[in-house]
């Protein structure tokens, strides 16, 4: 055979493949308003800069002459390579459900096991668009019966994701279906976002749960984006549509460093970088009682005013996400007294241990707004644990290592000033707002437990009420900021709207910093 006819022939064999599953398939994938696996690619990538790995990969190894017509194999059901996003390096892989349901097959995961090994070797970044059944369990489709006890020698994948991890930036986007093996890689990957109404994560599917617990249950109930973005926590944020996840996945991308050993990007920005706020004067109010929305101090801060939040409707009584401040990426993490007071509990400790964790792996500032009451008390709270869900977010907070600034934006009161950190968690800036206190407790609080029995005493609750409120008073002039302030124990108590500049010149002059700790052969962090 010439070389043209090979070529031809090639040729022929590729355009197959790119079709994925056929022309019917695709339109059914588009009819729930999904998009196809090649479309989804060209979403995500630079034009003109994807290079794919495997195209000619079909299950079994078959050739095209050995497929069976009303099943293509096209890729394996995974498109792999790199492209780049923004101008840079990254890898994915993309699950195609028009080819047996998106399912892993010995020679897909060859596939994807190689790219995960080319991303960490060159340090690039690894995306993965899930759309899949799991693990291909269908004999027809690829599992040969006698071949099941080689599960033995599975689960590679898994392990090379936690090697991979906080050496590059992984993130795993639900575009559709994840159960059992396709649950645990979004499970260990950096950013999870998740379409509304289309994809899903659980360790078993509907099938499976009515077989094995006898539970009816759709896969929405099961484990749909509302499900994981507001109660599990395990998701990071919902989409409307693919278009809109694909999009978060390369702005979230442009807040970090190819790897562990860069810094993170700065994006020049035309905001300037001491940009005053009279917003900020107003945002804050009068009583101490009183709940405000931190998200307009966080808008105020950051550049163009633009935050990009991570788990914004879990844990909702502390705000975490990404911005730049001078063009600097930051990570936030944020009390907000709109939602319990801003009290830290299981839920919210959780999600700033991780966050922390997060942007410490990959040299990102954090900066922390303080509006801290404490932690959770009470018997519920302990039995789910708040001592050890806690001692993560001190943990996390006391091993981070990357410039860290504080802000007490009006209180820092007991554990929930430290985890916030506090002065002893060596923060590189510490300023307060006029107004702000710090103390073991909010005045009130403390004076119920210290005058419990002269309180007890008084001779009417209109008389001990108004004893506690004089004795509140009192104890709320030793914790006022300004006599913290003079004994040095902050480091300025500054106008809310010199905030933004001193915190794009502390970003600054803390660009260097390095941290030596003992050696140990590894940490022992609460879970």
């Amino acid at each position: 055979m010439k070389m043209k006819d090979r070529l031809d022939k090639l040729a022929e064999h590729r355009r197959r493949n790119e079709g994925m599953g056929g022309p019917e398939r695709v339109e059914r994938q588009r009819a729930k308003n999904k998009l196809d696996a090649r479309s989804r690619l060209k979403l995500l990538f630079d034009p003109g800069t994807f290079e794919e790995l495997g195209l000619l990969a079909a299950h079994h190894g078959n050739l095209p002459e050995e497929e069976e017509t009303d099943k293509p194999s096209s890729a394996d059901g995974v498109i792999t390579g790199t492209g780049e996003i923004d101008g840079r390096p990254v890898a994915a892989a993309i699950y195609d459900f028009t080819v047996f349901g998106g399912s892993i097959g010995d020679i897909g995961e060859r596939k994807v096991s190689r790219l995960r090994d080319i991303a960490l070797k060159n340090r690039i970044p690894m995306v993965w668009l899930v759309d899949s059944a799991g693990a291909r369990l269908d004999a027809s489709a690829g599992i040969d019966p006698r071949r099941l006890a080689g599960f033995a020698d599975t689960g590679y994948l898994f392990r090379e994701q936690v090697v991979m991890s906080g050496v590059i930036p992984q993130v795993a986007a639900m575009m559709g279906p994840g159960a059992a093996g396709t649950a645990y890689i979004p499970a260990l990957a950096d950013f999870l976002p998740m379409v509304k109404g289309t994809s899903s994560i659980a360790i078993g599917g509907p099938y499976l749960v009515e077989s094995v617990v006898g539970e009816k249950v759709t896969e929405e109930e099961l484990g749909g984006s509302k499900v994981h973005t507001e109660i599990s926590g395990v998701a990071d944020a919902e989409y409307a549509d693919d278009t809109a996840c694909i999009a978060a996945v390369r702005e979230y991308l442009s807040f970090f460093p190819a790897h562990c050993e860069e810094r993170p990007p700065r994006k020049p920005s035309a905001d300037p970088f001491d940009r005053r706020d009279e917003e900020l004067l107003k945002v804050v109010p009068d009583s101490p009682r009183q709940a405000f929305d931190m998200h307009k101090v966080i808008l105020s801060l950051v550049d163009d005013r633009k935050f990009f939040p991570l788990k914004p409707r879990w844990a909702r009584n502390l705000i975490t996400g990404l911005a730049r401040i001078d063009g600097y990426p930051v990570g936030i993490v944020a009390n907000n007294s709109m939602y319990l007071g801003g009290i830290l509990d299981v839920n919210a400790s959780d999600k700033a241990a991780r966050f922390v964790n997060l942007c410490d792996a990959f040299n990102i500032p954090l900066v922390f707004l303080q509006d801290v009451p404490g932690f959770m008390v009470g018997t519920k709270v302990e039995q789910a644990g708040i001592i050890r869900h806690g001692a993560k977010m001190m943990y996390a907070v006391a091993s981070a290592t990357v410039p860290k600034l504080t802000v007490v934006v009006r209180k820092g009161y007991g554990a929930g000033y430290y985890v916030m950190n506090g002065r002893a968690f060596e923060p590189d800036l510490l300023i307060a707002w006029p107004g702000a206190e710090i103390g073991v407790m909010g005045p009130e609080g403390l004076v119920s437990i210290a005058a419990r029995k002269a309180l007890q005493s008084a001779e009417s609750p209109e008389a001990a009420e108004a004893m506690k409120k004089g004795l509140a008073d009192n104890l709320r002039q030793h914790i006022r900021i300004e006599r913290t302030a003079a004994m040095a124990m902050v480091d300025d108590v500054v106008d809310p709207r010199d905030t933004r500049r001193l915190l794009a010149r502390a970003l600054k002059r803390t660009a260097n910093k390095k941290v030596e700790r003992p050696y140990r052969r590894r940490e022992i962090a609460p879970v």
